[in-house]
């Protein structure tokens, strides 16, 4: 594990907690995701904040223009004290180890369900009972279509793999074939 994501790891653990105390563990996973998502998508403001000449003062204070009635105090105050440390670098880990430390408390997992054509919402939510009595938890089913699978679907949950395409079938009957043939 990457230094960056331990450090992000404790900011996670310390931000759940208050949030858990808070009874709003989904809201702020929603919104700090919200921020990942704006720092990405905007590179001039990631680089502003990462910017060592740039005052911590100014950094906030773009900060709170930047997400200001978009995210909780609790969010904020969370986003400012890794400013204030110099720790704007590991705010993009911060969604993932906060995702992973609510889900194992709250017995969830998210899965990302790869399929060579659009699913319905309801072939989705199929899916997504299957893999819960598999994993015995809450799967919280993403959806990315992927046409090189073919058909059938692939879903990693954490670390996990599931492969069910087409794709892979077929890649798999090649190496057995090719060991077969040696």
């Amino acid at each position: 594990m990457s230094r960056d994501a331990v450090v992000a790891k404790r900011y996670a653990q310390a931000l759940f907690e208050l949030a858990a105390a808070g009874k709003v563990v989904n809201e702020v996973e929603h919104e700090i995701k919200l921020v990942v998502t704006a720092l990405s998508d905007n590179e001039q403001l990631n680089k502003f904040l990462n910017l060592p000449g740039v005052e911590v003062e100014n950094k906030v204070e773009l900060l709170k223009e930047s997400f200001g009635s978009s995210v909780s105090e609790l969010v904020y105050n969370t986003l400012r004290l890794m400013i204030e440390r110099g720790r704007q670098n590991v705010i993009a880990n911060l969604y993932e180890s906060y995702a992973k430390i609510a889900g194992e408390v709250l017995g969830q997992a998210k899965a990302v369900v790869y399929t060579a054509t659009l699913l319905s919402e309801s072939e989705l939510a199929g899916v997504a009972a299957q893999f819960e009595q598999v994993t015995g938890k809450k799967i919280v089913a993403e959806q990315v279509v992927d046409p090189a699978l073919l058909g059938g679907v692939r879903v990693r949950i954490g670390d996990r793999l599931y492969d069910g395409s087409l794709s892979g079938k077929l890649e798999r009957l090649q190496k057995t074939l090719n060991s077969k043939a040696l």
